[in-house]
Order: structure tokens, then C-alpha cells, then sequence
């Protein structure tokens, strides 16, 4: 009975076929899970959606949105995306704040809904130089706020120490520093960290440049014949990958944290004078300025502290204090004066115990906030 069979068959590809799109359409790449998007303005900013149309999608019909935070939802609206093949981009502008979660649905499947949660737009720090920048803390910490977050390679999580791409496995100033900027702030912060541990300025120039003396750690540069010394690169273009993949204007600021290894050191050879520290580390600021192609604003420390006895370098602290009084970057906090039980090893270590990690957090937050208020319009 051909008759029949063709029938069935029939009824049976009319019965599959809205299943199969309901069950596979198009999927949503970007955002991810626990990620913030930085505001650029006071109220609001802006949101990137990225993702792909499955193979069977006839034609590239109209996707929608709408967001969801505790009692406040939006209206179904259509996402205005750029198609590039089966892949789609776009991007919109969302009230800041968070907790939200996303739905995304087609118009031709409106029963078929894409889910993403949480998702926020708020401040968002890259924060970069040596231990004290980095997860070398004499205890690890978490955030007591479940919208202080970390970006790492792939996704963002909670921002509990050790913080994903920097060095170290202790902990860090990071969580208590999020939990006091979204108390103040009322939005989810995040942190992209890359803090190498026992770095000095030199180590963080561009590759190629040079200078007259090591550092006293020499994995992270190389030796030329004539005498001189060169940076292999390796932490600018770890530095330069992070603030990429945050994109155009992605983030507030840069935490810069370092000065420890250029102050000071045992062989007086290795020890940088103050001068030069300003000029490289200047250096390493333009150039990922011009990288980015925008005026990121970077925040430098005063920090040479090593131990007791060891507590200060006047000539690094008059360069780092140098950079914010000509323009080149902003002050970041006076952690030097952070020493005794703030230290780890009851006092003895150059890191930070329990104590100290959130008095580095409160010394950043005093520096920052009044700031990012002013930024705000």
C-alpha cells in the first residue's frame, strides 16, 4: 500500500519537524554564567550576545529578549543582530545592576527559551604586578557577596582565592575589596587578575625593550651581546591577552601593584633606581594604552615594603608617587604603611595576613570609590 506508507511518512515528518526546531535552533555563546559587563554609564551599559544557528535554520528570522531581577522584568524585545553565516553578534544596552537573568527565544519557536543566569553590568578591574597583586596572601579568602566575581580563561566564577591568572595559590585582597565596592556601589563587580609573583617593572616591558641591569630573577628576560638586558615579553602580552578579551573599553581600571622586587634587593646591581622605574613603567602604560586603543586609566601603589627593617625605598616611592603627580597614572593606596600584624608570619613576611589583606582591600577601596563616583554621569 504505497499509498498509505507515503501518508505515514508524511504524518511523521509533520510531527518531528517542530520538535526538531524547538529542541534545536540557535544557541547563545555570550554571556556566560556569573559574567559582568563594565557600565559606561551611571544607569546602564552595555551587553554583547554572541552565538551560532543550527545547520537545519531556514533563513535567519528574528531572535528576542528579556530580562528577569527579583520582581522586575522587561518586555519581549527583538535583538538587532548582525549575521555572519550561521554565527550572529549584537549588542544591547541593560539597566546596570544584577542579578539578571537572561531569556532569548525565536520568533518562529517562541515556546524553545535560552535561559543564562546570573549576568550583571557593573565595574569590572584588571589587576596586575607582583605577589601582593596576586593569590601569595597568607590565607585564602571568598567574597561574602555572590556578585563579586573572576574572569578566567574560558568562563567567570565567584571570586574565591586563589583568583584565576594570577600566581600564586594563597590569597588575596580581591574578595574583601568586591564586597565593599558592590556594598557601595550596588552592582557586581569583577576582577581579571594577572599578578606575577616576584616580578620586577623590567620583567613587564614589552618585548625587546631594554635596559642596563637585571632584574634579580632573569626567567622572564634575556641577555644581549652587548652587554645590555632585554624583556622576552612574556607578562605584557599575558597583560595585553587579558585586556583583550574584555574588549573595547571592558573594564574601569588597572590595579597596579609592584615595586617590591625593583627596591632594595640584595645584589645592589639588581636594585632599580627610581628613575628608570618611572620611565618603565610608564613605558609599560602607554604601550597598553595605544594597544587598546583608549586611555585606560591605570592606578599605581606605593609599594617597596619588604620586612622589618626593610619597610620603604624613598627613591621607588618618589617614582610610583612621580606617575600620579604628571599625569601618567592615579593613586593607588599607601600599602607600605601596612606592616606588623598585617604582615604574615606574625609581622616577619613581606606578604599579607588575614588582617592585612583586608586592610589592602579598604586601602583600594578609599582610593576607588570616590573616584568611580566622579566617573559616573
Amino acid at each position: 500500500m504505497p499509498g498509505l506508507s507515503l501518508w505515514i511518512l508524511s504524518w511523521a515528518c509533520s510531527w518531528l519537524a517542530p520538535e526538531t526546531l524547538l529542541s534545536s535552533t540557535f544557541r547563545v555563546e555570550s554571556p556566560s554564567p556569573h559574567q559582568v559587563f563594565q557600565r559606561d554609564r551611571s544607569d546602564s551599559g552595555m551587553m554583547y550576545v554572541e552565538g551560532i544557528f543550527d545547520d537545519g535554520l531556514d533563513g535567519r528570522p528574528a531572535l528576542e529578549w528579556s530580562w528577569v531581577m527579583e520582581a522586575q522584568s522587561s518586555e519581549w524585545k527583538v535583538l538587532e543582530i548582525t549575521p555572519n553565516g550561521r554565527r550572529f553578534s549584537c549588542s544591547v544596552r541593560m539597566p546596570a545592576g544584577g542579578w539578571y537573568l537572561l531569556r532569548f527565544r525565536h520568533s518562529q519557536n517562541p515556546e524553545h527559551i535560552v535561559e543564562i543566569h546570573p549576568v550583571g553590568i557593573g565595574e569590572i578591574f584588571v589587576v596586575a604586578g607582583q605577589s601582593n597583586s596576586a593569590n601569595h596572601g597568607e590565607v585564602s579568602l571568598a567574597p561574602l557577596s555572590d556578585r563579586v566575581v573572576a574572569k578566567a580563561d574560558q568562563h567567570w566564577q565567584l571570586a574565591r582565592d586563589p583568583q584565576p591568572g594570577a600566581s600564586g595559590r594563597g590569597g588575596s585582597f580581591m574578595p574583601p575589596l568586591g564586597d565593599a565596592l558592590a556594598q557601595a556601589l550596588g552592582v557586581p563587580i569583577g576582577f581579571v587578575a594577572c599578578g606575577i609573583g616576584a616580578t620586577s617593572v623590567r620583567e613587564w616591558l614589552p618585548q625587546g625593550d631594554t635596559f642596563p641591569e637585571p632584574p634579580t630573577l632573569l626567567g622572564r628576560v634575556r641577555q644581549l651581546e652587548d652587554g645590555r638586558w632585554q624583556s622576552r615579553g612574556e607578562a605584557f602580552e599575558v597583560l595585553m591577552a587579558r585586556m583583550h578579551s574584555m574588549g573595547p573599553k571592558g573594564f574601569r581600571a588597572v590595579l597596579w601593584h609592584q615595586g617590591e622586587s625593583d627596591a632594595n634587593q640584595k645584589d645592589a646591581k639588581c636594585t632599580l633606581p627610581g628613575n628608570l622605574y618611572a620611565q618603565y613603567l610608564k613605558r609599560v602604560i602607554r604601550q597598553s594604552q595605544s594597544e587598546m586603543q583608549w586611555a585606560i586609566p591605570w592606578f599605581v601603589a606605593q609599594a617597596s615594603y619588604h620586612v622589618p627593617g626593610d619597610e620603604y625605598s624613598p627613591d621607588i616611592r618618589r617614582a610610583q608617587a612621580s606617575l600620579w603627580k604628571s599625569g601618567v597614572a592615579l593613586q593607588g593606596p599607601d600599602t607600605d604603611a601596612l606592616k606588623g600584624p598585617l604582615r604574615e608570619s606574625n609581622g616577619q613576611g613581606v606578604h599579607f595576613s588575614r588582617e592585612g589583606l583586608h586592610a589592602h582591600a579598604a586601602a583600594w577601596a578609599q582610593c576607588l570609590l570616590p573616584w568611580i563616583q566622579s566617573t559616573l554621569n
